[in-house]
C-alpha cells in the first residue's frame, strides 16, 4: 500500500532534505520515526520538492510503500508522537490514489519568500524564516520584474547547475506583495524548479528592488542563459516550500508517466 504524506517543517537545524551521513536531514529523521513505528529496520520515503539546508515547508508532501495493515490515522498519532521532540509536524497521512508518486505526479510547487526591508516592522520572533535588508526595496519595480519572466524558458541564468537535469522550466506565478507588517514576501509557482532557482530569481528581485538592476534586466539576464554576478543567491532561510499541486485521482498515474519521460523535476 502506498501512503502520502503531508507535513511541515523549520528547516533551521536541518542539513536539506536528502539523507546524508552523520547529518540531520528532514528525510533522515521522517524516515527513522516511519522505521521505529512501523518496526522496520529500514525505510525509504519520496519528496515532492527537495530543499536545500535551511529551507522551510509548510506543504510538503511524500509518500511511502507498507503493508497494507498498516492503519494511517494511527500512524499519524504515532509519527507526531515521536516527532515533537523536532522540527517536523505529520498533517496528514492518506492511501495514495493508483499511480501516485508524490515527486513525478505534481504538477506546480509554490514557494514563499520574506523578506524585510528597512520600512518594515521588524519581528525578532520572525528571524528565522525573513531575509533582513538594510534599505527601502521599490515593491512596484520588484512586482514587474518578476511578472516579465513569466512562462516556459531556459533558465540556465538563474540554476546551479546538476548533471542530466533539465533547466527548462515553466514559471506559472511570480509576484510580491507586503503584509500589514510592511514585510515582502514573493511568491513563486512552477511545475517544477531547477536547484535554487527560486532564491536567484528573489536575488535579482532586491537587486531591482535596490535600483542595481533595471525591470528591463530581468529578461535581458533570462536570455543571455549564463551565470552572472549581476545579483547574488539569497539566503536558504528566507525561503518556504508552501504548497505542492496534483491532478485529479485518476489522473495522478498518467502525470508521472509523462513527467518520468518529458523532464526530471526538482
Amino acid at each position: 500500500m502506498r501512503l502520502r504524506i503531508d507535513f511541515s517543517y523549520d528547516g533551521t537545524d536541518f542539513s536539506g532534505w536528502a539523507k546524508q551521513p552523520d547529518l540531520n536531514t528532514v528525510q533522515g529523521t521522517l524516515d527513522g520515526a516511519l522505521a521505529t513505528v512501523l518496526r522496520m529496520d529500514t525505510i525509504q520515503s519520496t519528496v515532492a520538492g527537495r530543499t536545500d539546508a535551511g529551507v522551510h515547508a509548510t506543504g510538503q508532501t511524500a509518500h511511502v510503500d507498507v503493508s497494507d495493515a498498516v492503519k494511517p490515522e494511527q500512524l499519524i498519532r504515532q509519527l507526531n508522537s515521536i516527532l515533537t521532540v523536532g522540527s517536523i509536524h505529520i498533517d496528514r497521512v492518506t492511501v495514495a490514489p493508483p499511480g501516485f508518486d508524490a515527486r513525478y505526479s505534481s504538477i506546480y510547487r509554490r514557494y514563499e519568500y520574506r523578506v524585510s526591508d528597512a520600512v518594515s516592522v521588524r519581528d525578532p520572533r520572525s528571524r528565522r524564516f525573513t531575509l533582513w535588508v538594510d534599505e527601502v526595496l521599490d515593491a512596484d519595480l520588484m512586482n514587474k520584474a518578476a511578472t516579465s519572466l513569466l512562462g516556459l524558458h531556459d533558465w540556465t541564468t538563474f540554476c546551479k547547475p546538476r548533471p542530466r537535469a533539465t533547466r527548462v522550466r515553466e514559471l506559472q506565478i511570480f509576484r510580491w506583495r507586503r503584509e500589514y507588517d510592511g514585510t515582502l514576501v514573493a511568491e513563486v509557482q512552477a511545475d517544477a524548479f531547477c536547484h535554487n532557482m527560486v532564491r536567484n530569481l528573489v536575488g535579482m528581485c532586491i537587486a531591482v528592488g535596490r535600483g542595481k538592476l533595471s525591470v528591463g534586466d530581468a529578461v535581458t539576464l533570462r536570455e543571455e542563459r549564463t551565470r552572472t554576478s549581476a545579483f547574488i543567491v539569497v539566503p536558504p532561510h528566507g525561503l518556504t516550500l508552501v504548497e505542492v499541486g496534483y491532478p485529479a485521482d485518476d489522473e495522478v498515474g498518467d502525470r508521472a508517466e509523462l513527467s518520468r519521460t518529458r523532464r526530471e523535476p526538482v
